[in-house]
């Protein structure tokens, strides 16, 4: 295992030369509390401000690091190349924001074709301030309110309707969403994905897929990343949510459709002078994380094994799902058993209130300590015996 990643993964933070470099014994003592908590509040690690510090030192120490100029070049050029071939395609470029290569992408598949189909609970189209209609005329179609598939019946329903209304308005690209974050990160079906492709593709419509968790979809769908990839013109990938970058986002496609894009990132002032302090930690978890995603996996359904033993504990996994479970608990007030887990190096979400219901999400963390060893300070938290 590269060593940055086994930092960031296993709490050996303390082993790393550039750590012990810092030389102080209050540094020292310091550093030995890094890399130590188990977060079930984050997509990824969750880095505190001095482990996120920590792991850009170690990158940066290494031989042959190149830092970006304007966004170009160096490590995010490095990164953009990885991602075009994980997900199969030509190119890719480096953006500061999901909500900008979302908004790019999709600005630049229309063309004059300014209706977009979306899904009523994607984040483009509920949570970006209604950028694509403000800043480039796009009309947003949404569909399949309250679900995380669009079904093939409501996409050939809307361009019959664009078809036939007395004025002609063509619709240009079809962008969906997988996992669906507003649906607890609820994948959408597959094979109705590839119906959907196969109808736009028939129509000479584009496709641009918010992939912003994509890299969960494997494990739980079983098609790789490529399969997905294959059926969307442009993949918008996170770099922060699993990848542990200070923020960023990959956008993939062909190499027509990327090449000469980073004019309009500058347009939208998306071109940080320097790029790199907040993606070059991303390289170091990208080749690892399937298969630490599928391990984490493995640890948390062990812990929810062990804990279903224990009544005040039950467990709800959606049928769709991807990362997050859900855990309740009985006995004790919410507030309570999440801060005695934080005395203990386990951070949950807010509990409801009045079912003690949590969101549990299922990162890398998870690796650092034994289910065993997570059971333990579980069920110590709700104040029970151990036996």
């Amino acid at each position: 295992m590269d060593r940055r990643r086994f930092l960031g993964v296993s709490g050996a933070a303390a082993a790393s030369p550039m750590l012990a470099a810092l030389g102080t014994p209050a540094t020292a003592n310091a550093t030995a509390t890094l890399f130590k908590r188990v977060n079930f509040a984050s997509d990824g690690l969750g880095l505190s401000p001095a482990e996120y510090a920590a792991l850009l030192g170690e990158v940066v120490a290494e031989d042959g690091f190149e830092p970006d100029y304007y966004s170009q070049g160096g490590a995010i050029r490095e990164l953009e190349r990885k991602f075009a071939r994980l997900l199969g395609k030509d190119d890719a470029i480096y953006l500061p924001t999901g909500t900008l290569a979302n908004h790019l992408a999709v600005r630049r598949l229309a063309g004059d074709d300014r209706r977009v189909l979306v899904q009523a609970e994607s984040h483009f189209y509920n949570d970006s301030g209604d950028c694509a209609q403000t800043l480039s005329g796009l009309n947003l179609v949404p569909l399949a309110e309250g679900g995380s598939t669009l079904p093939i019946e409501d996409v050939e329903h809307w361009l019959a309707r664009s078809d036939t209304g007395r004025v002609e308005t063509r619709v240009g690209v079809i962008a969906i969403e997988s996992p669906v974050r507003r649906r607890h990160h609820e994948m959408a079906d597959f094979d109705e994905l590839r119906r959907v492709s196969g109808l736009a593709r028939e129509r000479g419509i584009r496709l641009h897929l918010d992939g912003a968790r994509m890299f969960n979809l494997p494990l739980h769908s079983g098609k790789s990343l490529h399969e997905y990839s294959a059926l969307f013109d442009t993949v918008y990938v996170s770099l922060w949510k699993h990848f542990n970058a200070a923020s960023g986002a990959i956008l993939a496609g062909d190499a027509g459709f990327i090449d000469g894009l980073f004019h309009q990132r500058r347009m939208f002032g998306g071109a940080l002078p320097h790029a790199w302090p907040a993606a070059a930690v991303a390289l170091q978890f990208v080749d690892g994380y399937l298969e630490d995603y599928a391990k984490s996996w493995q640890v948390a359904d062990r812990l929810i094994a062990l804990l279903q033993d224990y009544r005040r504990f039950s467990f709800e996994k959606l049928p769709h799902g991807t990362s997050r479970f859900f855990m309740t608990v009985t006995g004790v007030a919410p507030d309570l058993l999440r801060e005695r887990l934080a005395k203990q190096d386990v951070a949950l979400s807010r509990g409801h209130p009045d079912t003690g219901r949590f969101a549990m999400e299922v990162n890398a963390t998870l690796l650092r300590v034994s289910a065993e060893t997570l059971a333990g300070k579980f069920i110590a938290a709700t104040g029970a015996p151990i036996d």
